[in-house]
């Protein structure tokens, strides 16, 4: 069972990220289907499900945020994730702070999916220490 949750993980952190991607593409290059109905929708349920089969992770090897210092990282990481993704697609003024945050957001997720790999807080940054 599992290897089955982590299967539906793993499958959703590369669905979630490549739409992510293609949204900042699109907001990038001003493509009408940025603001499509199913464009809305789908990266709602597409992280849903990422969200849910990490609880339901965490719960399976009893690691925690506040317990477990790099589930607290991947917490606080998927926040900031999720603000600068909300600048990058909407919140942003202009084009070069949507542009900026979309980068930074990218950068942020690549950072927690390290910590998730190497269960070291630190993830790649562990590199500069």
């Amino acid at each position: 069972m599992y290897q089955a949750i982590k299967n539906i993980h793993v499958t959703c952190v590369i669905l979630s990220i490549a739409g992510f991607t293609l949204r900042g593409w699109w907001m990038l290059v001003d493509h009408r289907l940025l603001n499509h109905r199913l464009t809305r929708i789908l990266p709602h349920v597409v992280d849903t499900v990422l969200l849910g089969s990490a609880i339901t992770l965490a719960v399976m090897i009893e690691q925690y945020p506040l317990q477990a210092p790099w589930v607290t990282a991947k917490v606080i990481g998927l926040i900031i994730y999720i603000l600068l993704g909300a600048v990058a697609l909407k919140r942003g003024r202009t084009r070069g702070v949507r542009v900026a945050a979309f980068v930074s957001a990218v950068v942020v997720f690549s950072w927690i999916v390290s910590v998730a790999l190497s269960k070291n807080v630190a993830g790649w940054l562990a590199v500069f220490a």
